[in-house]
């Protein structure tokens, strides 16, 4: 286990069926992981259902093939865990490795959006219409975990993507451990609880994550057992649950139960540029503030965060006025 006071395990690469150890004999492949098949029961696009996952280009949590299959690692209730999933026919296929991989096999049809009610959605202007005909394989995923999607939104907090992306990288690669199986490049499972709460201030500081929100990752993973018996509960329950950890707001909840429970109606509020873009696609205001755009998204209800990704998916967003703010961008708490 890596953390404050454990040497990071060596890392390995597979080379020509074989595992290349660094300073050592190369020594044989890892065996293949657990498999399991899904059949969804209509159109469904990887990409746009796990896409939301991904924090950055260079998450080390997240990898994308050029074979069209998505790598995930993950910290599950029983253990690190690294499952491979691809689309094939129509059939998802999944293989898994690691002590946590029969639970992502378990998860597999949840994390495809199999929990997910599309057929309900009714789009109600031009734009949304015409986006949800074009991305007919959107579904929600539901991940079951709320620290792996808690502590990256608590990361995001007042800063930019880039800044944010960068802390979660370099946390996860420093303080986390390797991804089991033969994983595509330098992969990690993010840190537990207890190693989170090792990491000395300096290396926040490092990462460039301010006192903060770096206080607010402490205190959830102080009580990262209560947080994660949220899975069970209704997303507005789930979230009221997660808003009593000081430094976790309506912001911060949201974007974390939209991953781990895959609630459609947990529209992200406090978003600097949110209310804007939904304003410009509806009503032609890139004006709109929060109240603008719950109200625009009201006949929506129920559904209203698979309305706001399909404006996002648009692609109909206002021009900046602005060079890109240095601080601040994405979101509140």
């Amino acid at each position: 286990m890596a953390g404050r006071f454990a040497p990071r395990p060596t890392r390995t690469t597979v080379r020509g069926g074989h595992v290349a150890v660094p300073g050592g004999v190369p020594g044989p492949a890892p065996a293949p992981g657990r498999r399991r098949t899904w059949t969804p029961n209509g159109p469904l696009d990887l990409g746009l259902v796990l896409g939301p996952l991904r924090r950055g280009p260079g998450d080390p949590t997240f990898r994308m093939t050029p074979d069209g299959a998505v790598w995930r690692s993950s910290r599950t209730p029983v253990g690190a865990g690294t499952l491979r999933v691809a689309l094939r026919g129509g059939v998802v296929e999944a293989e898994a490795w690691g002590p946590g991989g029969e639970w992502l096999l378990e998860q597999l049809p949840s994390l495809m959006g199999a929990l997910d009610e599309p057929d309900v959605f009714v789009p109600r202007h031009r734009v949304v219409a015409m986006a949800w005909r074009r991305r007919p394989g959107l579904r929600l995923t539901r991940t079951g975990l709320v620290l792996e999607s808690l502590i990256p939104s608590v990361l995001e907090q007042k800063v930019t993507a880039d800044e944010a992306y960068r802390a979660w990288r370099l946390l996860v690669r420093k303080f986390g451990e390797v991804a089991p199986g033969p994983v595509p490049g330098a992969m990690s499972v993010m840190p537990g609880p207890r190693e989170w709460a090792l990491i000395p201030s300096w290396e926040w500081h490092r990462a460039g994550v301010d006192d903060k929100r770096a206080s607010t990752i402490l205190r959830a993973v102080r009580v990262a057992r209560r947080l994660e018996e949220a899975v069970g509960m209704a997303p507005e329950e789930a979230r009221a649950r997660l808003e009593l950890v000081p430094g976790v707001g309506v912001w911060t909840s949201a974007e974390t139960v939209q991953r781990s429970h895959g609630a459609a109606d947990a529209v992200t509020v406090g978003d600097l540029h949110l209310p804007g873009i939904v304003g410009f696609a509806l009503a032609g205001d890139r004006d709109a503030d929060d109240s603008v755009m719950l109200s625009l998204l009201e006949p929506y209800a129920g559904q209203r965060h698979r309305a706001a990704r399909l404006i996002l998916l648009s692609g109909r967003v206002p021009a900046r006025r602005a060079p890109r703010m240095p601080r601040g961008d994405i979101g509140r708490l």
